[in-house]
């Protein structure tokens, strides 16, 4: 009987290496990756059943990585394993594209029972997060803020959160620059930004990157 295939993407080598290890005696692992560029370009080649996938990662964040994984490959499971506690995250990502949620400080026996779980067609939410979980998923919607960031806003204000210029920006995403800087000043209008500062605490704020 074939081994259950895990992708393992996480920016941090030595977490990835780790997971690899741990896994390695009863799954395949058939690849590790650092951003969410190279899992969806790998994901396409390998088609695992299961993407251990952190939010934070650079060029193409998890949360935008795995809504796109999810539309490529509708049956992969996708087991987010962040340090994001944010329960409003974590709601957003189960409703859409993911099938389970683990912290990192999570014991490794969650990831045992989390990987079974979506094997079988069911769902895992760490249980110390799982009760402010479920009340985002009965909360009313209509509480939640009015502006949104489309897909590609979020993908322009990542990289240039990130340190990227316009032009590094345009050539990941295979744009025109003045695409980027049309996104860019429409961000900055819609959210009342004055400057570069600005962008980075949007961009913190919306878990596109890290506050640390």
């Amino acid at each position: 009987m074939a081994r259950t295939r895990i992708l393992i993407a996480d920016d941090h080598t030595l977490v990835a290496e780790a997971l690899k290890s741990l896994l390695e005696p009863e799954y395949q692992v058939v690849g590790l990756v650092n951003n969410g560029k190279s899992l969806l370009a790998l994901a396409k080649e390998t088609a695992p059943d299961v993407v251990l996938l952190d939010l934070g990662m650079p060029l193409f964040n998890g949360v935008d990585a795995g809504q796109a994984l999810k539309k490529l490959l509708p049956k992969t499971k996708i087991i987010v394993i962040t340090m994001n506690e944010d329960p409003e995250v974590a709601s957003a990502a189960l409703r859409s594209w993911a099938s389970s949620y683990l912290l990192k400080k999570s014991a490794s026996i969650e990831l045992a029972q989390a990987i079974s779980e979506v094997l079988r067609g069911h769902s895992y939410v760490t249980p110390s997060i799982a009760q402010k979980v479920m009340y985002e998923f009965i909360r009313d919607p209509n509480q939640r803020p009015a502006k949104q960031l489309t897909q590609r806003q979020r993908q322009v204000l990542q990289l240039l959160a990130e340190g990227h210029s316009m032009k590094e920006a345009a050539g990941v995403l295979n744009i025109a620059v003045r695409t980027i800087a049309f996104h860019k000043y429409r961000i900055m209008e819609d959210f009342g930004l004055k400057n570069n500062a600005d962008l980075v605490r949007l961009a913190i704020r919306e878990h596109l990157i890290s506050d640390v």
